[in-house]
């Protein structure tokens, strides 16, 4: 099929209206009138993922994070961004990212975390307009203690370098999950003013993470555990090709390749 019938497609699944403002989602590289016939689903654009692309023979690479969220003044080949659009020009590749406005559906990463972390009477933490929204609020199906509850989201989500780690007392009893895949520390006031016993997320900073402990709630305490970012968003890559897998004549290949940073914990 043609690229531009895809992406027709693909904007049913994931509106480009739902996305965050400051977002950078569509078609990033590649012409809409060439042929599209495999798309390799992935995290981030890498260079490595540029060779599983080639490998595989992938026409597209559908990415959850945007390649090109900033601005760029060059894309010399001496530098990563030029260096990575050039590969893919020059391997007749196109490059499509949904982020954001994949994050909203009900088969985003987050509420991918929620069934695998077996959550029922799911809402969001924002709701949107026409959409589910940002994160998620689930109950669990019977209390269990935030240490027993960090153990579970840590075998339930893909293994990797940096382990789950979680903040709070041991024994608090948890009932109600935040989640948010990805970074969602922009979403701790709205979780706060939850009922949330704890909130699951990624990339927690010092200071943040110090004040949302400190901060005084009814309800007591909101418990924090942090996760992976790639670990949480690979979720979505499943969700993604699944998706993908309705539309005739394409294959959709979801990405072997580990794009979390960290590279081994120290012992």
């Amino acid at each position: 099929m043609l690229l531009s019938e895809l992406i027709a497609k693909l904007e049913t699944f994931w509106p480009s209206s739902a996305a965050d403002e400051w977002d950078r989602v569509g078609l990033a590289s590649g012409s809409p009138s060439a042929n599209v016939s495999r798309v390799l689903v992935v995290v981030d654009l890498t260079h490595e993922v540029i060779d599983e692309a080639v490998q595989k023979n992938c026409d597209l690479i559908l990415t959850h994070h945007p390649a090109l969220l900033r601005g760029v003044n060059s894309l010399a080949e001496d530098e990563l961004k030029g260096a990575l659009v050039s590969r893919l020009i020059k391997s007749d590749i196109a490059l499509f990212t949904a982020h954001t406005n994949a994050d909203v559906q009900t088969d985003g990463a987050t509420s991918e975390m929620a069934t695998v972390f077996g959550l029922s009477n799911l809402r969001p933490i924002v709701s949107g307009v026409n959409v589910f929204g940002h994160g998620v609020i689930g109950q669990l199906s019977s209390p269990m203690t935030l240490s027993e509850f960090a153990k579970v989201v840590s075998n339930r989500l893909p293994s990797v370098a940096r382990k789950v780690v979680f903040a709070g007392e041991r024994e608090k009893l948890i009932s109600q999950v935040a989640i948010c895949s990805g970074a969602g520390d922009s979403f701790l006031p709205q979780v706060l003013d939850s009922d949330a016993d704890v909130y699951v997320t990624s990339d927690l900073r010092h200071h943040v993470t110090l004040d949302a402990l400190e901060t005084p709630r009814a309800i007591g305490q909101l418990a924090l555990i942090d996760v992976s970012h790639w670990a949480a968003e690979s979720l979505w890559v499943q969700s993604a090709t699944q998706r993908l897998a309705g539309i005739q004549n394409l294959e959709a290949i979801a990405s072997e390749v580990v794009t979390d940073p960290w590279t081994e914990e120290v012992a």
